[in-house]
């Protein structure tokens, strides 16, 4: 708190019991207090606090990390540079060639290597990256797409921001599950991939016959506001541009996007 001088002793009270509120759940203990004189309350504020021995400890910010991929990377099955080989991690997205960001879905225990999604590959693998002299940053927005009820909910540090109805993929072409990640943001002039897109790591590997449009999966707009909420599309998510524009500020290259059935 900037404001270091103490409160009046008929407000000392009020304070105490507005730091056992539970959104201060840092501060261990002080959930017990109760309304106490003004002499009690004084003398509480020299009383050393002290957690009790079964006490949880304070939930961790939900955070991913993500670091910047500078050149094609060997993908081992194992966090170890004598694994086998199960894929490239490439440097620049499919068809944008924007520098790839990659979400680390986990780290090994020796903090060397991370576990990432392996892009634009089907049947789906993750595998293990080095981590060393890679640029690193955190994020605590992650976007979850349930199929089931066509909805795309964001949330950040593992609270809702909010959720909007989306078109998901047709029977014929359904929407595959699995965790992937942002590659890019490109804007658009409008038409069927509406004014924005934001491609991301996974590839539909049941295009409709015919189609010509690409592989990639992607979040993007679409001139067919009707379609939103329904099994339209050829596996990408449609949503309006009003959510276009609140996603625009939040999902940075790298962000976890997480499909599930």
């Amino acid at each position: 708190m900037r404001n270091h001088s103490l409160p009046a002793p008929s407000a000392l009270v009020a304070v105490l019991i507005a730091l056992a509120s539970p959104f201060v759940t840092g501060i261990v203990g002080v959930a017990s207090a109760r309304p106490v004189g003004p002499a009690a309350a004084a003398a509480a504020l020299d009383a050393p606090l002290v957690a009790p021995l079964n006490a949880p400890r304070p939930a961790e910010p939900v955070t991913a990390l993500l670091v910047r991929v500078p050149h094609a990377m060997a993908v081992r099955a194992h966090p170890s540079g004598s694994a086998r080989l199960v894929g490239t991690m490439p440097s620049g997205s499919k068809y944008y060639d924007v520098q790839i960001t990659a979400w680390v879905e986990e780290v090994s225990r020796d903090g060397r290597w991370g576990r990432v999604e392996i892009p634009y590959v089907w049947p789906r693998r993750h595998g293990w990256i080095p981590l060393r002299g890679l640029a690193r940053r955190t994020t605590g927005v992650e976007v979850h797409a349930d199929l089931s009820e066509r909805r795309i909910t964001v949330t950040k540090f593992g609270r809702v921001l909010f959720s909007m109805p989306a078109a998901t993929g047709s029977a014929g072409s359904p929407t595959p599950p699995g965790e992937y990640f942002v590659t890019d943001r490109i804007a658009f002039s409008g038409g069927s991939l509406g004014t924005f897109a934001f491609g991301i790591s996974g590839i539909q590997p049941r295009l409709p016959s015919g189609w010509s449009g690409g592989n990639q999966l992607a979040i993007h707009g679409t001139n067919a506001a009707s379609s939103i909420g329904t099994p339209a599309s050829a596996g990408c998510l449609r949503v309006s541009e009003r959510s276009l524009d609140r996603l625009k500020p939040l999902l940075r290259l790298g962000t976890p996007v997480i499909v599930v059935p």
